[in-house]
C-alpha cells in the first residue's frame, strides 16, 4: 500500500505541474523545497537514505510528468513502438577494462569492442589485440564506419547493411512536448548547478524562503599535492585525526571533491584560509577550496544524480534521446547563453572529477549515439576546440577525464572527418591551436627553441597532435573541389608549423672546453616523433590525388625556398678535381651552426618520390617552373646532418656532451629514421640523379672536409687528425654505398612496401635469431601501429618454439642469406659488426663461399637511373685510387681495414652494375665503363686502380680481404672479355692469382698436416697414461679392495658377525630397521666451506659445519584448502591433524659453511644490509634472514651437519633378544618404564600435592621391573662438540619460532616437538614431490635436496639431547597414549584425529629418552633401538591401516560371490576380511558385507605414501641402502609395496601384523574403534580424511586467456558497489577471485590493514601466495606481508612470448609446461627463494607496498 500511495502522490503532483501555466517554474519550485530536505542534511552524507528519498519525492514525480501516467506503463508503450533499440552498443569503458581491436577488420586501432561484443563477434577468430582501456571511450560495435567486415556482434546485429541513419522521431506529440519541456528545465538546472562559481547566487525559483547560515567548506582534488600533503594539511587545518584525514583524502581523489567542514560562514572561511595557507607552505600552489551554501551543495548533488537519471530515461526510446539531443544543442531563446552542452564543455576544466565523469557518459549515450546530432556536436566541438585545448593545458587532471578526450570519438569517423575538413577547416584549427600553444617558444628567427620549457605543459600540447592524426587516419577515396581546397589550406598551415621547426635548435662544435650545461633536446625530438606518422599521412593523402600532390609539392617548394635558416656567409668559390670544376659556397660543419631538424626538406623529398611513383612528375611544369628547384640547395642541409653524424661517430664533437650523441642516435633510430635519416638519403639520391656525378662527389668531399686530403694538398703527422680523417673517410664511403645501393623505396625502384619489409626482416635475422617482439620493435610502424611483419615472416624465416623458459625465435631461411648486405643502412654500428661476425661464422661452418659480395639491388626507376653514374665517374675512380694507394704505399696510420673493406664493396657494386648493363644490352650501347677506367686511369705510372688491387692481394696485413680481392679481379677479367666479345681467357693476373691460390692452398695443407700430427701425438700420450693407471690399479688391487664402496657400506668387523655369514651376505642386507637391519659404517665425509674454502671432516666432536636452510610454514599438503589456519595461544602442537592444515617445512640449498664462518658472515650482513635501499624487501633481519653467499637463496637458519652414527648389529644377539622381547613384552616394558618414570616424578612432587598413580588397567605390566628396559642393552650417549650443540639450539629455536609464529624461547617445551614436526613434514613434502614428478623414491633427489633431508633427520634425532628429558618423556607418553592406554593420560585423541607419520617420527625420535636415569646418561644400543623402531612401526602401521579402513567406507565395495582368489592373494584377502569383520564388531555404522579383496586393495593403495615416507625416514636415520626396486621409477605400485615391506621389515601381507599379535592387538583395536570421534565420522558428523590423500594442484586455467579476461570483466567487488577500476586477482591455490590493491577490501591482519591478496595468502598459503593479476597478465609471488615479486604468467602468444601488462595485446594461450614449472616452484617450497633472487637482481628505487596488494 505504501508504494501505491507514493505513486498516487507523484501522479497528483505531476498533474498539478501540467495544469500550471508555467510548468517549468513549478518543477523548479518543487526542487527548491525538496532538494535541501533530502541532500546535505548531515555532516556526513547518507547515500542510501538520500537515494530512497530522491526516488520517492523527486524522480518518480518527474517520470510521471514525462509519461503523463504511471512510468512503467509509459515505458511498456514505448517498447511496443518502433525505435526503442539501437544498433550501436555504446558501452562506456571504465579505466582498466579490457577492450579488443581486430587487426584485420578495424579501420584504425581506436576502433574497439567491449568484452561481451567481442566474444559474440566474428573477430574472435581473426588477428586481434587486447589491451586495458584508459577509460572514457565506448564500444564501436554497430558502427559500420569503424569496421571493414563484421561491424555488429550477434547481440547488436539488426540485419542492416547500410550506415546507421538518425531514425525519425516516433514519440507522440504530447509526450514529445512534455519531454522537451522537462529536459529543457532539468538540463539547464543541471548546467547552472555544475558550472557554479563561488560568487554566484541561486535563481529566484531556487532561492530558499529562509536562508540558513550553514555552509560547507569544500576541498577539491588537484595533481600538485600528494596524498601525504593533503592529509597533513587537513590535520593541521580542521583538527581531524589521521584516519579521518585519510578518509577525506581518499574520497577527494576518487570523486574530485569533498566537504571537509560544515558550519557557519565564519568557521568555514577560517577553515578555508587555514587549508590554503598550510598547503601553500608545502607547495607553491595552494589547494583549491570553496565555500558553498548548504542549499547550493544540495542542488549540486541532485544535479549529479539527474545526470545518471537522464542516461536511464533516454535509453527507453530513440525518440527521447533525440529530444534530449535537441535540447542539449539548443542555445537559449534570448541568445545570451550558448547551448547547455557548450557551457558544460567550456567549463569542463573547472569541474571536479565526479561531475566530469557523469557529463561525459551522458554525452556518450546521447549525442554520440545519433548520427545527425553527433555531426552537430562535432561542429560545436571544433568551434570550441582551441579554447578547450587551452583549458586542458592549464588543467592538471589527466586527459582521460577531460572533454578533449572525446576528439577520438569524432575525428576518427571518416565521413565526419571529411565534413569537418570541408565545413570546419579542422586541420587548420588543430594546427593553429598547436602554434598558439607553442608561440612562446619562437625565437627571433621565428624558429622553435625549447630551452626551459615546462615538461607537463609541453606533453599536453603534444597530445593535440593525436587529433591531427585521427583526422588523417583514413585517406579519401573520392576528392571534391571543396575537400581539395580546404585540405590544401590546412596543408599550408601545416607547412607554417614545419617552417618553425626547419633548422631549429642549431648546434655548434665546442672548442677548447667542454660545454657547461647540456642543452635541452628532448622537446624537439619529442615533437618530431609526434609528427612522424602525421608527415607520412599527409604524403599519403597527397599521393591519392594527382592534383593535390602537385599543388602540395608546389607549396612545399615555396615554403622551402622561403626558409631563412642557415644561410651561407661567404661568396661562391671554385673547387678543382680531376679536371672538373665545382662552384660552391664554402661551409664547414665543424665551424658553422648545423641543425638536425629539417622537416620541410624531408617532406619535399617524400612528395618528389610520390611524384615519381605516380607518374605525376611529367605534369609538374604545368604547376611550377622546374628551374626553381635548386637541387644543390636541396642536398645542402641533409648532407650537413649526415656529416654531423659522421663527425660525432669520429668523436670530433665530444666536448658538446651527451645531448648531441642522443640526437644523432634518434636521428637514425627506428622511431625517427623514416622521416629523418631515410629522407636525407632520398634527398641525396634525388640530387645525385640531377647533378653531374663528379660535381656531386666533390660536394660530398667538401662537406666532409676531405676535399684537400683527396686532392693531395693536405698532410699531417698528428695521429689524432689522421684518425679523424680515416674515420670520416669511412663514413663518406659508407654514405656512397648507401646512396648507390639502397634502392628499396617505392618510387626509387619498382618495389612494394612488402618487399621493403622483407628486406628489413632479413637483415635483422642476419644479426641473430630474434623473438617476434624484438622484430616488431626493430621495424617501423605505420599510422595503425602495424609493421607488416606477419605477412612476410613465413617467407623468410622459420619459427623455433620456446622451451620451459625463454621465448620463441625466428631463424632466417638459408635461401634468404644471399640478400644480406654487410653495409645495410639501417644497421647500427654494433649491429653491423655483429651481423658480419654471424655471417662469417655461418659460412665457415657450412664451408660456403666466404666472399661477402654486395647483393644485386633492384634497378632504379627512370627518374633515378642516373644515380649509378656515380660509380663510374672520374672523381669516384680517383677517390678509390687514392685510398688503395694509401694502403699499398703508406703506413697503417693513413688507412684502416674498415676503409679498405668499404672501398672493395664499392668496387664490387660498380663491377656488378657494369656486368648487369653489359649483359642486358649490346656492348656498344653501354656507357657505364668503370672497369675500363679502373684499368686506364693512372696506368701510365703503374698506379691504376686495377694495379693497386693486384698488389693488395699479396699483402699479409689484408689477408682477411684476400677472398674479396680475388673475386673482384675475376670480375675485372670477366668484364674485359665481355667488352672484347671473347670468352674469358686466363690473363696474366688471373694466372698469377691462381699461382698464389695454389701457394696458399699448399700452406693451408701443411698447417693441417702439422695439426693432425700433433693430435695423434696427444692421443698416444693419453693412451700411455691410461695404461700406466690400469697397471697401478692391478698392482695395488688389495688397497682398492679394502676401500668402502660408493654406497658407503664397508665390510663390518668380524667380531660382530656370525661365523656362518659371509661379508658378501652382510653387505647385501637391505633392511632399514629391526633385528635384520643392514650394517652401516661411519663414513669419512670431508666438505669444503664456501666462505673460507677450507676442507674439514664432519665429526660429532669436531667444529660444527652447517647447511644453509630456510624454515617456512606450508600448506602444500593441506587437505583443507581455504580453511582457517588460526591456532589458539595454548595450542599443543604435538599432534598433527590428518588434514595437514599447515606444516613447517625446512629446505636447504645444500651449501656448507663452518659455523664460525657463518656467524661472521651473518653479522657482516646485518651490519651492511641496513644501509641498502629497501633492504627490508629482500631480507628480514628481525627474523634472522640472509641470502646464501653462493647461490643467493633465501635462508633464515642453519642446520648442523651431524655424521651418521654407525649401527653394527650382532645378529646372534639380536636373535636371542628377539625371543624374549616380543611385541606384547615390549609394550609391557614400555608401559612399566612410563609408570616408573611417572612414580619417580610424582614422588619428587609430593611436596606440591601430586596425585598417586592409577592402576594400569587392561594392559597389566605384571612383574615387569621399572628398569627392565635397560636389560636389553644400553650404552653411553653420543658425544657432541659445544659448537654442534650450539647450532642445534639455533636451528631448533628458529623452527619453533617460525612454525608456531611465536617469540624465540629456547626453554619452551614445544621446541623438540616442532623439530620432529618439521622432520616429518619435510619428508612428506619430499615424497609428495617425487610422486608428483613420477620419479623413483630413491636416487632421484638432487644432491642439495638429499643433503638437506639427511641433515634435517639427523638434527631432529639429535635435538633431544638439548631438551629436558622429562619433557621429552612426557611428549613420548602423550603420543603413545593415542595408541596404547596409559591411565595417567586423559583426553587422548583418537586415531582419526592424528597424522600417523608425524606420530611415528615423534615416537621414534623420542623413545631414547626412556633410557635416561637420574644419575647416569644412557641411551639404547643398536639392538635395543632396532626393536624399538620395529615395534613402534608395527604399532603405528596397524593404526594407520585402521585409519584407512574407517575412512574409505564410500569406496569399499563387495566383489561378486563367483569371484574367488587363490594363492597368496587369497590368504591376504582372508586376513583382511577377518580384520575388517573384527573392526566392524567394535563399531556401529560400518558396512559388513565387504569383500576381503576390496579391503586389501584399498589398504594397499592408501598405505603406500605412508610407507614411502617411513622408508625415507629410516634411510636417513640408519643409512641402510634401499633395494634396487626402489631406485627404479618404472616400478609398479605392487612391486614397490613389496620392496618397501622388505626394506621396513614388514610382512608383505600387512594384515598379518594383526594375526601375529592378535591377543595384544584385539583390545587395542577395540579401544581405537570405540573412540567418540570414530562414531561421529561414521555417522557423517566428522569429515574423515581419505587415503591416499589427494595431491594438491594449482587450479585449472583456461587455454584461452580471453576467457579469464571475460571472468574478470564480470567480477564484482564483494564489498564496494562503486564502478572504479578494480584489479581482479586470481588465487592459483584455491581459485578465489580477489579485489586486490583496493582500499575497499582491506582487512586487518596482526593489527595492520592489508590488501585482499595479503589477507588471503595468510589463510590459504600460510603467508605464501601465488596470484594471477588478470588484467595485467602477470603472476605475483608473495612470501609475507612485506615481500613479493612479479613473475611471468604461463600464457604465451603465438610467437612464444609472454605479454606482461598486455603491452602487445596478442592472443594468449596457456603453456602447460610453464604452468607445471610454476606448480613445481610451489610444491618445492621455492617461492620465497624466487622472490629473494628477483629482488636481489632488481634495483628497487621505489619500494612497492606489498601489504596493500
Amino acid at each position: 500500500m505504501a508504494e501505491e500511495e507514493k505513486l498516487s502522490n507523484a501522479l497528483d503532483l505531476s498533474k498539478r505541474w501540467q495544469e500550471a501555466s508555467d510548468s517549468g517554474t513549478g518543477i523548479l519550485r518543487h526542487l527548491m523545497e525538496q532538494v535541501p530536505q533530502i541532500y546535505c542534511q548531515d555532516a556526513e552524507p547518507q547515500p542510501q537514505q538520500e537515494e530512497v528519498l530522491a526516488q520517492e519525492r523527486l524522480l518518480l514525480p518527474l517520470e510521471c510528468f514525462l509519461f503523463g501516467e504511471e512510468p512503467h506503463v509509459g515505458v511498456e508503450k514505448l517498447q511496443q513502438r518502433r525505435g526503442t533499440g539501437s544498433q550501436l552498443c555504446g558501452r562506456v569503458f571504465k579505466e582498466g577494462e579490457t577492450v579488443y581491436s581486430c587487426r584485420d577488420c578495424a579501420i584504425d586501432p581506436s576502433c574497439v569492442f567491449c568484452m561481451d561484443c567481442f566474444q559474440n563477434s566474428i573477430h574472435k577468430g581473426h588477428r586481434y589485440k587486447m589491451h586495458a582501456s584508459l577509460g572514457g571511450g565506448f564500444c564501436d560495435c554497430g558502427d559500420l564506419e569503424a569496421w571493414k567486415t563484421g561491424p555488429c556482434c550477434s547481440q547488436h546485429d539488426a540485419g542492416t547493411s547500410v550506415p546507421m541513419e538518425t531514425e525519425e522521431c516516433v514519440l507522440e506529440t504530447d509526450l514529445q512536448q512534455r519531454a522537451h519541456l522537462l529536459f529543457q528545465v532539468l538540463l539547464h538546472y543541471c548546467t547552472d548547478m555544475l558550472v557554479w562559481e563561488e560568487n554566484y547566487e541561486l535563481s529566484s525559483e531556487l532561492q530558499p524562503r529562509l536562508k540558513q547560515n550553514m555552509y560547507y567548506c569544500v576541498l577539491y582534488n588537484d595533481e600538485h599535492h600528494s596524498y601525504d600533503h593533503v592529509i597533513y594539511t587537513l590535520q593541521r587545518s580542521i583538527n581531524c585525526n589521521q584516519n579521518e584525514a585519510q578518509t577525506h583524502t581518499a574520497l577527494i581523489d576518487k570523486e574530485g571533491r569533498r566537504a571537509v567542514k560544515r558550519g557557519t560562514l565564519r568557521t568555514c572561511q577560517q577553515a578555508k584560509d587555514l587549508i590554503r595557507s598550510n598547503s601553500e607552505h608545502i607547495s607553491l600552489q595552494p589547494l583549491r577550496v570553496e565555500i558553498l551554501h548548504i542549499a547550493v551543495m544540495a542542488h549540486q548533488s541532485f544535479a549529479l544524480r539527474l545526470g545518471v537519471w537522464f542516461q536511464k530515461v533516454i535509453g527507453y526510446s530513440v525518440g527521447l534521446r533525440q529530444v534530449f539531443c535537441q535540447v542539449a544543442l539548443q542555445p537559449t531563446a534570448d541568445g545570451d547563453k550558448p547551448s547547455p552542452i557548450c557551457r558544460l564543455m567550456l567549463h569542463d576544466a573547472r569541474l571536479y572529477k565526479g561531475a566530469r565523469k557523469v557529463i561525459h557518459e551522458l554525452i556518450f549515450c546521447s549525442l554520440l549515439m545519433e548520427t545527425e546530432y553527433k555531426r552537430q556536436f562535432a561542429i560545436e566541438f571544433t568551434k570550441l576546440y582551441q579554447q578547450l585545448q587551452k583549458d586542458f593545458i592549464s588543467d592538471d587532471h589527466e586527459r582521460n577525464i577531460s572533454i578533449t578526450a572525446l576528439s577520438v570519438q569524432i575525428f576518427t569517423v571518416p565521413t565526419l572527418a571529411r565534413q569537418l575538413i570541408e565545413d570546419g577547416n579542422v586541420i587548420a584549427v588543430i594546427i593553429n591551436t598547436v602554434m598558439e600553444m607553442l608561440r612562446e617558444h619562437l625565437d627571433s628567427n621565428n624558429r622553435f627553441h625549447f630551452q626551459g620549457y615546462n615538461s607537463d605543459k609541453f606533453f599536453r600540447v603534444q597530445v593535440i597532435f593525436h587529433d591531427l592524426r585521427y583526422i588523417l587516419i583514413s585517406k579519401p577515396s573520392v576528392w571534391t573541389d571543396e575537400l581539395r581546397t580546404h585540405f590544401l589550406n590546412g596543408f599550408k598551415v601545416f607547412l607554417d608549423l614545419l617552417k618553425c621547426m626547419q633548422g631549429m635548435e642549431e648546434v655548434k662544435r665546442q672548442f677548447g672546453q667542454h660545454i657547461e650545461v647540456e642543452p635541452e633536446w628532448e622537446a624537439g625530438f619529442s615533437t618530431q616523433i609526434q609528427l612522424h606518422h602525421i608527415l607520412s599521412m599527409f604524403q599519403d593523402w597527397c599521393s591519392s590525388d594527382e592534383m593535390v600532390l602537385l599543388m602540395a609539392f608546389k607549396e612545399c617548394q615555396r615554403a622551402f625556398t622561403s626558409c631563412t635558416n642557415q644561410p651561407f656567409h661567404s661568396e661562391p668559390e671554385d673547387a678543382y678535381m680531376c679536371k672538373h670544376i665545382l662552384s660552391h659556397r664554402p661551409y664547414k660543419v665543424t665551424q658553422e651552426p648545423v641543425s638536425i631538424h629539417l622537416p620541410i626538406s624531408r617532406l619535399l623529398a617524400g612528395l618528389y618520390v610520390h611524384l615519381c611513383r605516380t607518374g605525376a612528375l611529367s605534369r609538374l611544369p604545368q604547376y611550377m617552373d622546374p628551374e626553381s628547384c635548386d637541387f644543390t640547395l636541396w642536398a645542402e642541409h641533409p648532407l650537413r646532418c649526415i656529416v654531423l653524424a659522421g663527425q660525432v661517430s669520429a668523436e670530433m664533437w665530444r666536448r658538446n656532451g651527451l645531448s648531441l650523441v642522443s640526437q644523432v642516435y634518434y636521428y637514425q633510430d627506428v622511431k625517427c629514421r623514416e622521416e629523418m635519416f631515410d629522407k636525407d638519403i632520398i634527398i641525396l639520391q634525388i640530387t645525385a640523379s640531377k647533378m653531374d656525378p663528379n660535381h656531386f662527389l666533390m660536394l660530398i668531399l667538401l662537406r666532409f672536409e676531405l676535399f684537400e686530403v683527396f686532392n693531395g694538398n693536405c698532410s699531417s703527422k698528428d695521429q689524432e687528425v689522421l684518425r679523424q680523417w680515416n674515420k670520416l673517410t669511412e663514413e663518406m664511403l659508407y654514405l656512397l654505398i648507401v646512396i648507390t645501393g639502397e634502392r628499396y623505396v617505392p618510387g626509387i625502384s619498382n618495389v612494394t612496401r612488402e618487399d621493403v619489409t622483407v628486406r628489413e626482416v632479413i637483415h635483422l635475422l642476419c644479426i641473430q635469431p630474434m623473438a617476434h617482439s624484438s622484430l616488431v620493435k626493430s621495424l617501423p610502424e605505420n599510422e595503425n601501429h602495424e609493421t607488416g611483419l606477419e605477412t612476410v615472416i613465413s617467407k623468410v624465416a622459420t619459427f623455433k618454439k620456446p622451451g620451459i623458459s625463454g621465448h620463441g625465435l625466428y631463424e632466417i631461411k638459408k635461401e634468404c642469406l644471399q640478400e644480406y648486405n654487410p653495409f645495410f643502412y639501417h644497421y647500427t654500428k654494433s649491429q653491423l659488426s655483429k651481423a658480419e661476425d654471424t655471417q662469417k661464422k655461418r659460412r665457415m661452418q657450412e664451408g660456403s663461399d666466404k666472399v661477402m659480395r654486395p647483393p644485386m639491388p633492384p634497378p632504379f626507376t627512370e627518374a633515378f637511373s642516373s644515380v649509378v653514374r656515380l660509380l663510374s665517374c672520374d672523381v669516384f675512380i680517383h677517390m678509390l685510387r687514392h685510398i688503395l694507394q694509401r694502403a699499398v704505399e703508406e703506413s697503417a696510420l693513413f688507412w684502416t681495414e674498415a676503409m679498405i673493406y668499404r672501398t672493395l664493396h664499392l668496387i664490387a657494386q660498380a663491377l656488378m652494375e657494369e656486368n648487369l648493363q653489359v649483359e642486358a644490352g649490346s656492348v656498344e650501347d653501354v656507357t657505364f665503363d668503370f672497369s675500363l677506367k679502373a684499368r686506364k686511369m693512372g696506368s701510365e705510372h703503374g698506379k691504376s686502380l686495377f694495379h693497386f688491387l693486384t698488389k693488395m692481394k699479396a699483402m699479409p696485413i689484408l689477408e682477411a680481404q684476400t677472398d674479396m680481392i680475388t673475386w673482384i679481379l675475376q670480375m675485372f677479367d670477366t668484364l674485359k672479355c665481355l667488352h672484347e666479345n671473347s670468352s674469358p681467357a686466363p690473363s696474366q693476373s688471373v694466372e698469377q692469382s691462381k699461382q698464389e691460390e695454389n701457394t696458399h692452398d699448399k700452406e693451408k695443407a701443411e698447417r693441417k698436416r702439422k695439426a693432425e700430427a700433433a693430435k695423434r701425438h696427444r692421443q698416444k700420450v693419453m693412451a700411455q697414461m691410461s695404461a700406466m693407471q690400469k697397471n697401478f690399479i692391478e698392482t695395488h688391487k688389495m688397497l682398492y679392495d679394502n676401500m668402502p664402496d660408493s654406497g658407503g657400506q664397508g665390510n663390518p668387523s668380524m667380531e660382530l658377525t656370525s661365523a656362518s655369514e659371509s661379508s658378501m651376505e652382510l653387505s647385501e642386507r637391505r633392511v632399514a630397521l629391526g633385528p635384520q637391519q643392514g650394517v652401516t659404517v661411519a663414513e669419512r665425509e670431508s666438505l669444503t666451506c664456501i666462505l673460507c674454502q677450507e676442507e674439514q671432516d664432519v665429526m660429532a666432536e669436531g667444529p660444527a659445519m652447517v647447511l644453509t636452510a630456510c624454515v617456512q610454514r606450508s600448506t602444500v599438503l593441506t587437505q583443507n584448502c581455504g580453511g582457517s589456519l588460526y591456532t589458539p595461544d595454548d595450542h599443543y602442537p604435538l599432534f598433527m591433524p590428518p588434514e595437514l592444515a599447515v606444516g613447517t617445512h625446512t629446505g636447504s640449498c645444500g651449501h656448507v659453511m663452518h659455523a664460525t664462518c657463518w656467524q661472521k658472515y651473518f653479522e657482516a650482513v646485518q651490519n651492511t644490509i641496513r644501509n641498502r635501499l629497501h633492504a627490508e624487501m629482500i631480507i628480514d633481519l628481525e627474523n634472522g634472514e640472509y641470502l646464501c653467499p653462493l647461490c643467493k637463496s633465501l635462508c633464515n637458519t642453519v642446520i648442523p651437519l651431524i655424521p651418521l652414527e654407525p649401527a653394527n648389529l650382532n645378529y646372534e644377539s639380536a636373535q636371542m633378544v628377539g625371543q624374549h622381547l616380543t611385541f606384547q613384552r615390549w609394550i609391557q616394558i614400555i608401559l612399566a618404564r612410563i609408570k616408573g618414570l611417572t612414580v619417580t616424578t610424582q614422588e619428587a612432587e609430593k611436596s606440591s600435592g601430586g596425585s598417586t598413580l592409577a592402576e594400569v588397567g587392561t594392559f597389566e605390566v605384571g612383574q615387569v621391573e621399572f628398569r627392565s628396559i635397560l636389560s636389553f642393552g644400553v650404552r653411553e650417549p653420543r658425544k657432541f662438540s659445544d659448537s654442534i650443540l650450539q647450532m642445534v639450539q639455533v636451528c631448533a629455536t628458529t623452527i619453533h619460532r617460525v612454525g608456531l609464529q611465536a617469540p624465540p624461547n629456547e626453554q619452551c617445551p614445544h621446541v623438540p616437538v616442532m623439530s620432529w614436526n618439521t622432520c616429518a613434514y619435510t619428508i612428506q613434502a619430499t615424497e609428495n614431490m617425487l610422486q608428483e614428478e613420477g620419479k623413483a623414491l630413491f636416487g632421484s633427489l638432487q644432491n642439495r635436496q638429499l643433503a638437506g633431508l639427511k641433515a634435517v633427520v639427523q638434527f631432529s634425532a639429535t635435538q633431544r639431547v638439548m631438551s629436558s628429558q622429562a619433557v621429552v618423556q612426557k611428549h613420548f607418553t602423550n603420543m603413545l597414549a593415542v595408541l596404547v592406554p596409559i591411565p595417567d593420560v586423559k583426553g587422548s585423541l583418537s586415531i582419526l584425529e592424528v597424522d600417523c607419520f608425524h606420530l611415528l617420527v615423534g615416537l621414534v625420535l623420542s623413545v631414547p629418552s626412556l633410557y635416561q636415569e637420574e644419575s647416569v646418561d644412557l641411551q639404547p644400543t643398536a639392538i635395543s633401538s632396532a626393536y624399538n623402531h620395529l615395534h613402534l612401526l608395527h604399532l603405528v602401521t596397524m593404526a594407520h591401516m585402521l585409519q584407512i579402513m574407517l575412512s574409505l567406507q564410500g569406496q569399499l565395495h563387495r566383489h561378486p560371490d563367483s569371484v574367488e582368489v587363490e594363492g597368496t592373494k587369497g590368504e591376504e584377502a582372508e586376513s583382511a576380511a577377518f580384520v575388517y569383520s573384527t573392526v566392524a564388531q567394535y563399531t556401529s555404522g560400518l558396512k559388513t558385507d565387504i569383500s576381503g579383496c576390496s579391503v586389501v586393495e584399498s589398504v594397499r593403495k592408501g598405505i603406500l605414501p605412508f610407507l614411502r615416507c617411513v622408508a625415507l625416514l629410516f634411510n636417513c636415520l640408519t643409512g641402510v641402502q634401499p633395494p634396487e626396486e626402489l631406485l627404479d621409477k618404472a616400478v609398479t605400485s605392487e612391486d614397490e609395496l613389496e620392496a618397501l615391506c622388505c626394506y621396513l621389515a614388514l610382512p608383505t601381507n600387512l594384515f598379518q601384523l594383526f594375526h601375529n599379535h592378535l591377543d595384544m592387538v584385539e583390545p587395542l583395536m577395540k579401544r581405537w574403534c570405540e573412540a567418540p570421534a570414530i562414531l561421529k565420522a561414521l555417522n557423517g558428523q566428522l569429515q574423515a580424511i581419505r587415503y591416499p590423500r589427494k595431491r594438491n594442484q594449482l587450479i585449472d586455467l583456461p587455454e584461452d586467456y580471453s576467457v579469464l579476461l571475460n571472468q574478470a570483466s564480470h567480477f564484482k567487488c564483494p564489498v564496494s558497489s562503486d564502478e572504479d577500476r578494480k584489479h581482479p586477482t586470481l588465487c592459483l591455490f584455491c581459485g578465489a577471485m580477489l579485489c586486490s590493491q583496493s582500499t575497499c577490501c582491506q582487512k586487518q591482519l596482526d593489527g595492520e590493514y592489508v590488501g585482499a591478496c595479503t589477507a588471503h595468502a595468510a589463510t590459504c598459503g600460510a603467508g605464501v601466495g601465488l596470484f594471477l593479476r588478470v588484467r595485467e597478465c602477470e603472476i605475483v609471488l608473495m612470501a609475507s606481508k612485506t615481500r613479493g615479486s612479479t613473475y611471468p604468467a604461463p600464457y604465451l602468444d603465438d610467437y612464444g612470448e609472454t605479454d606482461p601488462q598486455l603491452g602487445r595485446g596478442n592472443p594468449l594461450h596457456l603453456c602447460p609446461e610453464r604452468y607445471t614449472k610454476l606448480r613445481y616452484l610451489w610444491l618445492q617450497h621455492c617461492i620465497p627463494e624466487e622472490i629473494a633472487r628477483s629482488l636481489e637482481v632488481l634495483n628497487v628505487m621505489f619500494a612497492f607496498e606489498w601489504h596493500t596488494l
